[in-house]
């Protein structure tokens, strides 16, 4: 089995990277399509509508990056940090059953990331073209 495994690991490393890239990059075209909306929901979350602009770049800087697996180890700890503190400011009131699940979503996909900042990109990315990939 490990053998089988150690076979597939560029596909699945890669696999892995796009998915988990996906839900970044789609969330920034979500805010990109109303940016106004967006920036209420920041409001409303208690930050600054100005922080529209950078978390749009930042949601699809860093998806774009991980899905081609540049500077992988380094993005994959800032989509953590990212994961872990929004789920707590959206997610915050356990009040509803449905907070709660999200939060644990965010808690999973923060180790999901904290995983890719820990093995890095695999052989099928930007970082292994340039001597980077772990």
């Amino acid at each position: 089995m490990e053998h089988f495994l150690q076979r597939l690991d560029p596909f699945l490393s890669l696999l892995a990277r796009i998915l988990m890239a996906t839900l970044f990059v789609m969330a920034g075209m979500d805010v990109a399509m109303d940016f106004a909306k967006f920036s209420a929901r920041l409001e409303a979350d208690g930050l600054s509508g100005y922080l529209t602009g950078p978390v749009f770049w930042f949601l699809i800087g860093t998806g774009l990056l991980l899905l081609v697996g540049a500077w992988t180890r380094l993005v994959a700890l800032a989509m953590a940090g990212f994961a872990l503190a929004s789920g707590i400011i959206d997610y915050g009131d356990f009040a509803h059953a449905t907070d709660m699940v999200m939060l644990l979503k965010n808690i999973a996909l923060t180790g999901g990331y904290l995983y890719v900042a820990l093995h890095g990109s695999g052989r099928w990315s930007v970082d292994a073209l340039f001597g980077r990939a772990g």
